[in-house]
This record gives structure tokens, sequence and C-alpha cells, in this order.
């Protein structure tokens, strides 16, 4: 690229982040009430008289300011600009934009609440006074980007007299991810802490920390070389020296990193751009690990290291290579395992099982968020695949938890848990939106033994979903599809399973059963056109009729497809094999997971106009299926017309529903028809028509017609920010669902968990 446009490039990343930081407001951050202040009721209990009965709890008993106040969730990011990022010195003021950004990343990937705290203070002692009088506030502190070695003196002070964690992220969470890169780079390598050569460059709090780490890992101090700016770090060495530098001087006649690399089996460079030679990685051991993690340039860039040593493992700081160390993979975990516990410390215990769970779960099969997130990368463990990605949603149950049994271990929890595999499944459920409602019909599944078919098999969504099947049920599943593909994708996709050994395969191109498939498909419509040719030629190409003859002829219990193409083109071959009178579509029922609860909305795909019989039947089979998420069906029937003021539209179709409703005495609650705002809005419908029927705001909206169910459906999802479960496909005995082409991995394996229950289980 040429000096010019690469100065263009530059300026236009320059203008556009600006622009995000001003606009549509100044900043990232804003303060939400959490507590409704609507009247004077309110106000008197969020303020004054009310608010005084909080305080003289906590008067009490100071841990009472977990359950009545914030601060059980509340961090402090504190800084006084002396070392930010790669600007150095800029001063408090101007490291805002970086503590607000800190502050960002504690609420989207552990939902933490936080206020960052610039001081202008550049004595480590003071900025210590600071910082501990600020304890009544706050849960925990995290420190940031204050110079070494300022930064070791403040948190000493800080830990000493705080009885709360306090955690310079700069140091102690780049040294949990370093350690969690090295144990899994030293495990490709097949090498072991305890006989490696370790050569560093960079003598500030990361370093120094890193290095610490290291021995805490198993390391020996004398396999430890350690040069800055001036050379190797030995006794007697003058310059330049601190306390936590001279930990590690050598008793030595070397002075310089060319001296010393020889042989080594790890660098770590937390120093600057082009110290690490490519004539330094050639001295280096076989397979060496390089941990160039300046930033923005590293110490060495891979290619070039890569050229000296082509079995090297490297990782960087910078996001455009693979391995990149990356503090976000720490400080939101084990900051939310330490409050949820009550920690009053961050001990090398909790560190270190933050490295153990980081590791792990790298060397797990990856999963499909994270692969969704950074589409195009080889998520593979390996070589180039050492830590997993930041928006990994595994990370917040597996390494909160694991920081959280650490602290209760250590005894310094003052809230221990009483379950820790809850407390997992709690986690789980705030990243996965769908976790806690989908658990009563995960269970109910666990109870049974059903085979689940899945019509498009090479899908990526498919195959991981069938990992998740294979991890989290007891189900084996099977999959339509070429075994070579799928062998194929699943290797590429970084997935356990394997074709034929972990899941069934049906294979169109060559399955032993293929005539026994197409004479049955032949002879149900042997007298609606289908010829014996047709039915081969389907047969071998169409996988969504090939999963309806599996369970027509009962080689499977429940059969789901959709992944691409049209919803009624699927639904007419599951209504030509499955379809008979016992089994007939009656609607396609969505539950859409928003921020304050769920909400059922149907018919979405069916019926574009359904008959009075057939809303009715919905109305039923809605009830049905909200029963298995263990809720209590609250059914509005809703139009344009409200309690029957217009005589035009969907308005007759729905009252003629209710009255086949009100004939058939149902055992659930239901009402209409009414306007949507109406439906969710008791105070509204109680104007409207006092007395009726309905208590509270609905939980089921049944359409008139399935433009506007699918376009309330569509609005939630993509304004409301809403997760879908479904569509589920009512009426036809669970032996087949079709979802759309947006469903994600998560979402097939829910469908997975809904179609493994026998329908008898929830009727």
């Amino acid at each position: 690229m040429s000096d010019s446009k690469h100065d263009t490039a530059k300026e236009t990343l320059r203008q556009a982040a600006l622009f995000y930081h001003e606009n549509p407001k100044p900043g990232k951050l804003e303060i939400r009430a959490t507590k409704p202040l609507a009247n004077g009721r309110d106000l008197s209990r969020a303020y004054s008289p009310g608010v005084a009965e909080a305080c003289l709890e906590i008067k009490a008993d100071p841990t009472n300011a977990a359950r009545y106040t914030t601060r059980g969730n509340l961090v402090a990011v504190v800084s006084n600009g002396t070392a930010v990022l790669g600007l150095g010195n800029i001063g408090a003021l101007a490291s805002k934009p970086v503590m607000e950004g800190k502050a960002v990343l504690f609420k989207k990937f552990a939902n933490i609440d936080c206020f960052d705290i610039e001081v202008n203070e550049a004595d480590p002692e003071k900025l210590a006074e600071i910082v501990c009088a600020l304890e009544p506030t706050f849960g925990a502190v995290n420190l940031e980007d204050i110079k070494a070695p300022d930064c070791f003196i403040v948190e000493r002070i800080c830990r000493e007299r705080m009885n709360i964690p306090v955690f310079h992220d700069d140091q102690h969470g780049t040294a949990i991810v370093v350690g969690a890169a090295a144990t899994n780079a030293l495990h490709v390598a097949g090498k072991s802490f305890e006989d490696i050569k370790v050569v560093s460059t960079g003598g500030g709090a990361a370093g120094i920390a890193c290095l610490n780490m290291l021995l805490k890992l198993g390391v020996k101090r004398e396999n430890v070389w350690l040069c800055d700016i001036h050379g190797l770090v030995y006794e007697g060495r003058d310059e330049d020296m601190n306390p936590q530098k001279a930990e590690f001087a050598q008793v030595s006649d070397l002075r310089t990193l060319d001296d010393v690399i020889d042989g080594a089996d790890l660098f770590l460079g937390l120093s600057g751009p082009g110290v690490l030679k490519p004539e330094h990685v050639a001295q280096m051991s076989d397979k060496p690990i390089i941990f160039a993690l300046a930033n923005p340039t590293p110490e060495i860039m891979p290619d070039l290291a890569r050229e000296a040593k082509p079995d090297a493992i490297i990782a960087t700081g910078r996001s455009d290579f693979p391995n990149q160390v990356n503090n976000v993979l720490c400080f939101p975990f084990i900051f939310r395992g330490a409050l949820d516990v009550g920690a009053t410390t961050i001990n090398d215990e909790m560190e270190i099982a933050c490295v153990e769970g980081i590791a792990a779960l790298a060397r797990a099969t990856t999963s499909a968020e994270a692969a969704a997130a950074y589409r195009g990368e080889q998520l593979t463990f390996g070589a180039d695949y050492l830590i997993p990605k930041p928006f990994d949603p595994r990370l917040s149950g597996v390494v909160s938890t694991a920081v959280a049994e650490a602290a209760m271990a250590s005894g310094v929890a003052m809230r221990p848990l009483d379950d820790i595999h809850a407390y997992k499944r709690q986690l789980d459920a705030s990243v996965y939106k769908s976790a806690l409602l989908m658990r009563p019909v995960f269970e109910a599944a666990l109870t049974a033994s059903r085979r689940i078919v899945f019509a498009e098999g090479e899908d990526e969504r498919v195959l991981r979903a069938a990992q998740a099947i294979m991890e989290e049920t007891t189900e084996t599943p099977i999959l339509i599809g070429r075994p070579e593909v799928m062998q194929a994708r699943c290797e590429r996709y970084g997935l356990k399973i394997r074709p034929d050994q972990d899941f069934h395969v049906v294979n169109p191109e060559n399955d032993p059963r293929y005539r026994d498939y197409w004479e049955t498909y032949h002879q149900i419509m042997a007298r609606r056109g289908v010829t014996p040719d047709l039915a081969r030629a389907i047969m071998r190409t169409n996988t969504t009729a090939i999963a309806a003859i599996m369970v027509h002829r009962d080689e499977a219990d429940s059969m789901i497809c959709g992944t691409f193409g049209e919803y009624n083109w699927h639904l007419n071959y599951i209504r030509q094999v499955l379809g008979n009178q016992h089994l007939h579509p009656q609607g396609a029922l969505s539950l859409m997971i928003l921020e304050d609860g769920p909400l059922f909305i149907a018919d979405t795909h069916v019926h574009a106009i359904p008959t009075p019989d057939q809303l009715a039947l919905s109305a039923i089979g809605s009830a049905r299926h909200v029963r298995r998420f263990g809720l209590k069906p609250n059914i509005a029937l809703c139009s344009q017309s409200s309690f029957g003021n217009q005589a035009e539209g969907s308005g007759p179709r729905l009252r003629e529903a209710l009255e086949i409703l009100d004939a058939r005495e149902c055992d659930f609650c239901y009402e209409g028809e009414m306007n949507v705002d109406a439906a969710l809005d008791p105070e509204l419908r109680d104007r409207l028509l006092p007395g009726n029927r309905m208590q509270g705001s609905a939980n089921v909206l049944i359409f008139g017609q399935a433009d506007a169910a699918s376009a309330v459906r569509n609005i939630l999802k993509m304004k409301a920010g809403a997760l879908e479960v479904g569509p589920i496909l009512m009426g036809m005995g669970n032996r087949a669902h079709i979802v759309t082409p947006a469903i994600t991995p998560r979402g097939l394996l829910n469908m997975a968990a809904i179609a493994g229950t026998p329908v008898q289980h929830y009727s």
C-alpha cells in the first residue's frame, strides 16, 4: 500500500472511531434505574422514608449491602492515566475513553456494573489512599493503566487494607491469559513447564506478572532469563532496577538477548517492535513458543518467525493474527466469580483456576457462537488456536465457576454457594437466553429415548447441533447427507464427532434402504401423480422427503428440516407423507424470549388466513406447548378488531374461534378478540371490557392472519432483540418440525429437545 493510501485509510479509521465515541450521545456508558419510579409510592420506597429501612439493615449487618444495594455487582475501574495502552502517560482525563471501554466490556461479557474513576494523582501512596477510601461503594476494584513500579505499590497497599478484591489487570489479567496460552502451547509442542528455558524482554508490570505466573505453573526460576532495554537483568546490576526485577536476576557473565536466546523454548515479549530478530528465532529450540505481545507492532512479525522456524508456535497481542492474548478472556469472569461468592481478595488459587479454565475451553470443541462471530477463522485446537475467542459464550460458565469454586476452597469466600452446578447453570442461562426456559423441556427429553433425524445433515449448524446433542442429551442423532462431506466439515470446524461413529448417517447417494424408501413413497403417492421414476428421483435428492419416510416407517421418531429453503416447500412433503386423519399441521408456534419474559406467537407459517376451526386448534396446540415450558397459558386472540367493535377483517373469524373454544370447555385461559396492546396491558383491557376472563398480561398471541403473526415475530427479533425458539409445528404429534433459515446451532439444539419428548409427556 502506498504512503498516501495508508494515510487515507488511517484517517478514515480515526474519523470512524471519533464518530463512534461522539454519536448518538457522547461516551459509551449511561446509568439506568432498575426499579420503577412512576408514582409517589415508588418514590417513597426508593428514597425517603423507605430508603431508611435498607440503611438500618446494612448498619446492623454490613453484608446486607449485597442484598439491598448494587455493591455486590459493582466494580471500580481506577486509573491515573500514567501508562495508557500504547499511549504512555497521557493523564487521567485523556484515559477516560479507555476506562469507559473497560466498563463496557465488564457489562457485555459478565453483566457486571462498573464506574470508571480517573484520578489526578501521580503519587502511588496517595493514589492508594484514595482507592482504599472507596471501599464502601464497590464490591471490587480493577486497577488499570498505572505505570510500573507505581502499580506494584498501589496494588500492595490496597490489597493489604481493603477487604474486597483488588486486581491490577495489566499485571494479572495478562499473566492469566499468557498462562493459559503457554499451557496449551506446551501441550502442542510436547514440552512441560518444569523443563523449559524462558527468555523474556520487558521488565514492566505485565512482564513481571507473567513471569511470576509461569513460576506458579512450574517453570524453574533458574531457567528464566529476563532482559530489558539495558540487556540482561543480572545480579549486581544497578541500572534501572527495582525489587520486582531483582527477583529474576541471574548469576551470569552474559549480558544481552543475543547471549541468552540460544536454546530457549519460550520467548515472552512485552517490550517493543522488532526486539526479536529472525536470527534469534533460529537459535531457539525445536517447536519454539514465541509470545510477541508488544502492540501494535510485535517483537517479531509471525511470518518472519516462521521463516526462521517453520514449526514455531506464535501468539501476539493483535486480533489480525491467531492466538491474540487478550485480557478480556480473563477479567470479566474472574471478577464475576469473585463477586458472586463475596470474595475478600483474588488469590493465587483463583488465578490458577482461571488459567486452567481458559486453557481447557480451548481444547474443547469450539462453540457455534464463537464460530459465527469469527466466521472464516480456523477454530480447531492446535498451534493456531491456543486460547478461546472473547465471544465464546462458554467462558462465563466455565471460568467464573472455576474461580468461584477456588475462592470457596481457599477460604476467601464470604458468601459461599450451596450448589456450584446450579451456579454454572445460572451463568449459562444468562448467556444463552433460552437456557432457563428450555430447562423443563431438556429434563423431559432426558426421560425419553427418541430418534431424531435431521434432513440437512451437511449443514454446519446441524453438525454443531449434533455435537451439542451428544454432549447435553442421551440421544444419538441421525443425519441425512454424504458421509465424506460431513467428515470433512467436522474436521474443518474442529468438531469431535464423526459420521457412523458418533451419529447415524443416511446417505442419499448410497443407502441399502433406498429401494424400500422409494417404494414406500410411491405407495403413498401413487394416486397423486407420482410415478416410480419420480419416486426414485425424490428419494435420491429430497432430504426432507427422505426424513419424512423414515418417520413414517418408524425408523425415526421425529424429523427436523428447514435450515434452507421455503417453509411451505418442506411442509408440502410432511403433509404428503405424514399427514393423515390423526396428524395434520395446525399452526406454527414461535417462542420469543424477551428481556421481560417469554411471549408465544402463532400461527406464523402454516395457514395464511386460518378458519375459525384452525384458529381454535392453534390456541389448543399453543396451550399444550406452553405447558411444556413450565408456564401457564394465557392466550389472547388478536385482531384489528377489539371485542366486537369491527365487523370486517379477522374479527368475525376470531369471534367464531372463541365460541368453538367455549364449546370445548378448554382448561386454559383465553380471551378475544382484541388489539395486541389490550392483550399485553391488563389495565387497558379492563377499561375496554370490565370483567373479561383474562388475568394479567397474555403470554400467547394468536393472530387471524399469518402476515400479522409473522410481522410481529420478525419485529420482536430484529428490533426488540428477542431470541426465537421454534417455530414449533403443532398438530403433528411432535413427529415433524420445520425451522427457518435463520436458525442457529443453539436453536437447533432447542428444537431437538422439543422433538425429543414424546407427545404424551405434555398433552
